[in-house]
């Protein structure tokens, strides 16, 4: 196989949970040497949660830590110590990035900060992903996934109108952040080859991420003149007939909002009056009376399956898309033509089926050559193999609980 993009890239990963090591899987797929530092005897976090095969709980088995930590080396690593940090400063000096998510106070009581490692390696791009940014009066709150998602505003566009707040599920701001972080420290990457070899901070909030996913939430408001200025939350119905709609089998998103495509669903249903009726010609009216025309639209939608409705659609070129489930998006034959999925076995975990990448590079591919590591799996390929410490030396390290 060709070598992968990012093959001649290393770098750290410190922290846990979600975006840092959602950040560094990207590079870890297009073949960047990812080391994953953790914490000795517990780890990250994640392996603690699920879903777990068979429904049993194992720091080595978790489905959310295996999938955000594939092709990664992983050691253990105590950066509370002076030691530990010492260490740390010895891989920083061989390193291109540093990735971490910890808390600003933190990230800088330990040094992984680009003022504090720049001495020893100016070149050294380091990427902080905090829920709110390095800066700024929030940047010492504690934030989750939920408290970053409705910071970004976002939330108040899902759900029902006049209903409780919702948040989005998988700690979506945690891979926004991932993903922008990403895409940031890859600029840097960049700019260091045009600007003499120098690396820089990069600071990354979860929370502006969100704001940026979901632009035209924040733009509308911008934009728009005073009575605009807020729009609702449009609940299942983002405009008459752009809504999703009940089914034989469950629910399609159909669409239906031009003059064309509404001249052709009308067709297709065999023309009823109602459809034909000079009123409902205009988008309008239309408009008005949404929730009458999804109800006259219920029996036929409820006479047909999803893949049925679909199929309607591509033949008569009108936007009716269904709704799947995980289990059917697993056995999508769309998704399996484009082998998009992988099997990879782990050393505990045995064989199990993960998502690939969502794009193909034809000459620098994506690939999944290993699985996570198993905590500390890697410490003397590292430690001995780069650093030059001796299996004596590491037990010592380990009886000090350095790693």
């Amino acid at each position: 196989m060709a070598d992968q993009a990012l093959s001649s890239l290393k770098l750290l990963e410190c922290g846990g949970g979600v975006s840092a090591p959602c950040c560094a899987k990207l590079f870890a797929d297009l073949g960047a040497e990812v080391i994953k530092i953790e914490e000795p005897g517990t780890g990250d976090f994640t392996r603690t949660e699920g879903p777990f095969p068979g429904d049993v709980p194992d720091p080595e088995k978790s489905g959310l830590f295996l999938y955000l930590n594939g092709n990664k080396l992983g050691i253990t690593l105590n950066l509370r110590s002076a030691r530990g940090r010492s260490i740390l400063q010895a891989l920083a000096q061989k390193a291109d990035i540093l990735v971490e998510n910890l808390a600003p106070r933190e990230a800088e009581e330990l040094g992984l900060t680009y003022a504090a490692l720049e001495p020893i390696n100016p070149a050294l791009i380091v990427a902080s992903i905090t829920p709110y940014g390095f800066t700024g009066p929030y940047r010492d709150y504690k934030g989750y996934p939920l408290n970053a998602f409705h910071a970004s505003g976002t939330g108040f566009r899902v759900g029902q109108p006049e209903r409780e707040p919702l948040t989005m599920p998988c700690a979506q701001s945690s891979y926004a952040g991932g993903i922008s972080a990403a895409a940031a420290i890859m600029t840097a990457v960049f700019a260091r080859g045009v600007n003499g070899g120098l690396g820089q901070q990069v600071d990354v909030s979860e929370m502006e991420a969100e704001v940026c996913f979901f632009g035209s939430t924040i733009t509308g408001f911008l934009a728009a003149s005073d009575e605009m200025a807020v729009r609702p939350r449009m609940g299942h119905r983002l405009s008459a007939l752009n809504a999703s709609m009940r089914c034989k089998d469950g629910y399609v998103h159909l669409i239906a909002t031009s003059a064309d495509w509404w001249q052709r669903l009308g067709q297709v249903m065999g023309g009823p009056d109602w459809s034909q009726d000079p009123f409902f010609q205009d988008p309008a009216n239309r408009e008005k009376l949404a929730d009458e025309l999804e109800a006259l639209l219920e029996p036929w939608l409820m006479e047909r399956t999803r893949e049925e409705l679909f199929q309607l659609g591509v033949a008569n070129r009108i936007p009716i898309t269904p709704y799947y489930t995980t289990e059917e998006v697993a056995r999508l034959p769309h998704l399996k033509e484009r082998e998009f999925f992988v099997d990879i076995e782990h050393p505990a975990a045995g064989m199990l089926r993960y998502p690939g990448a969502p794009y193909k590079l034809s000459e620098t591919p994506w690939a999944m050559v290993r699985p996570a590591p198993l905590l500390g799996q890697h410490n003397e390929e590292i430690y001995c193999g780069r650093l030059g410490y001796t299996r004596e030396q590491l037990a010592s390290l380990r009886t000090l609980g350095i790693i």
